[in-house]
């Protein structure tokens, strides 16, 4: 069983919900484009100033889309 990769990108300010949102719609364009698949896209309100875009990918796709998106931080996805 493969295991699951959360790729995340960080916002910050009064704006980092929407930015994050923003975010989310190019990471689904991406994966539609390269003909990748994906298990999630969606944000995680960390706080009202701090919130992540994140897609959740198996574990062997991580590095086509680590290497083309520039994720910030990675995690094992429960």
């Amino acid at each position: 069983m493969s295991r699951k990769i959360k790729l995340l990108w960080d916002f910050r300010g009064p704006d980092a919900k929407e930015t994050a949102k923003h975010h989310t719609i190019h990471l689904k364009e991406f994966a539609t484009i390269e003909n990748l698949t994906f298990h999630e896209i969606d944000i995680k309100e960390n706080n009202p100033m701090f919130v992540s875009a994140f897609i959740t990918v198996d574990e062997k796709d991580m590095k086509i889309y680590r290497d083309a998106l520039k994720p910030q931080r990675g995690e094992i996805a429960e």
